[in-house]
């Protein structure tokens, strides 16, 4: 056995099921296994929790509803909404607490006309906060490691390699979640994947404080998808530099250009004559959609208002109000890697949809799910999906329309 040998990979932790990143979607996948009373291990390559919601300075906990009055999200998507303001909302944003939504008194104000069900919240409130929420569950969070390949056993994940300050290790874990944003764990397995055609804009959030206050700043990020576009889109967009996100030169040109863009907004604001103090940037890279598996079902943005026999929850668009989506257990998982399901971004929709559902509270539903189903089997492929609905609905998740008591005559 040489050096090389010797370093390669030795068995440093073994867990039931391994959560790889540590987003809303992690989040969700890791409290979901343990509540199930599994070992989990949850991998976070930075040392924050909440991925673009936090170290992203992405703030905005989009809508559990549907626009229309009715709440659509459930379980661990709206724990983690109350927990993201219970220590209070941003300073700037207290009239837009949603008091109709958390006060069940004032649930007949709920209608297509009324604040959705969403927020702001603080980033390092909330990483701290669900880091807590955690270790209380009983989860083992591994900071600094990032995921770098797979050992394979036939048609399963034996051990996933990291790498971080302790070198090269395998965790051996009898079921993973992909929870990467990125869709890395699917990819190493072999499992057949898709990338972003359209690309990402560039965006530059970041909080200042001034004269009036702290704020945060949206610089960047709105896109529209490119089957969704009209001409004038179209003309618009010629030319606007796209990130693929999955490359370590590009995301490092993408960082340089984003805080140049932060730069050039203070110098912008200072030359107006309003006192700008940037306080906090964002530390990952901004980018919305990457890589994702293509899972024994893809959901596309037609299928709004469509009944899905295996759904696993329901999630709204948070562009426009009406639309609700059944998330079918089939866009989390393939069965060529039979021990891996996904969660968050990474799962099965066609480019379209992937603009819904990238966002937190979607995140969170399929994270949940996916936990869950990790706590229940290595094989997704065979999993008594009925067995996983139930205990779901045992946890407060409402899985149809129909069950929701909408009317869709």
């Amino acid at each position: 056995m040489n050096i090389r040998e010797k370093l390669v990979s030795p068995i440093a932790h073994t867990c039931d099921v391994l959560v790889c990143g540590g987003g809303f979607a992690g989040i969700a996948a890791a409290l979901s296994a343990a509540r199930s009373g599994k070992r989990v291990i949850l991998l976070e390559k930075t040392y924050t929790l909440g991925g673009l919601g936090t170290a992203g300075l992405v703030t905005i906990y989009l809508p559990l509803c549907d626009g229309m009055g009715k709440q659509v999200s459930f379980g661990i998507a709206e724990e983690l909404f109350r927990l993201s303001i219970s220590m209070g909302m941003e300073p700037q944003l207290e009239m837009r607490y949603p008091d109709i939504w958390l006060d069940e008194d004032r649930a007949s104000e709920r209608n297509e006309k009324s604040m959705r069900f969403e927020t702001q919240y603080n980033p390092h409130l909330f990483a701290i906060m669900a880091e807590q929420l955690l270790r209380k569950e009983g989860v083992v969070i591994l900071y600094g490691a990032s995921a770098v390949a797979v050992k394979m056993k036939k048609d399963k994940i034996s051990s996933v390699l990291i790498e971080g300050k302790s070198g090269r290790q395998a965790i051996q874990a009898v079921s993973v979640v992909d929870a990467t944003g990125d869709c890395d764990i699917a990819k190493f397995a072999g499992a057949r994947t898709e990338n972003f055609q359209q690309g990402n804009v560039l965006a530059s959030w970041y909080y200042f404080m001034d004269e009036k206050g702290y704020h945060l700043n949206i610089l960047g990020f709105a896109d529209i998808p490119d089957d969704q576009k009209t001409d004038a889109d179209r003309e618009k967009d010629k030319g606007k530099k796209r990130y693929a996100g999955l490359g370590t030169e590009e995301l490092s040109r993408m960082m340089q250009d984003s805080h140049s863009s932060t730069m050039q907004d203070v110098i912008s604001r200072r030359g107006k004559g309003q006192d700008v103090w940037p306080v906090t940037i964002a530390s990952i890279p901004q980018v919305r959609m990457t890589r994702k598996i293509v899972g024994e079902y893809t959901l596309d943005v037609a299928e709004e208002h469509t009944y899905m026999a295996d759904s696993i929850g329901m999630v709204s668009d948070w562009r426009k109000r009406g639309p609700v989506y059944e998330v079918p257990f089939g866009t989390l998982y393939s069965k060529n890697v039979k021990n891996l399901i996904t969660a968050g971004r990474c799962v099965s929709v066609t480019e379209s949809m992937w603009d819904i559902m990238r966002v937190i509270p979607c995140c969170a539903v399929t994270g949940e799910a996916a936990g869950l189903a990790a706590a229940m089997t290595d094989d997704f492929s065979t999993l008594d999906v009925h067995a996983l609905q139930n205990e779901l609905v045992r946890r407060g998740v409402v899985l149809h329309e129909q069950d929701n008591g909408r009317d869709l005559s």
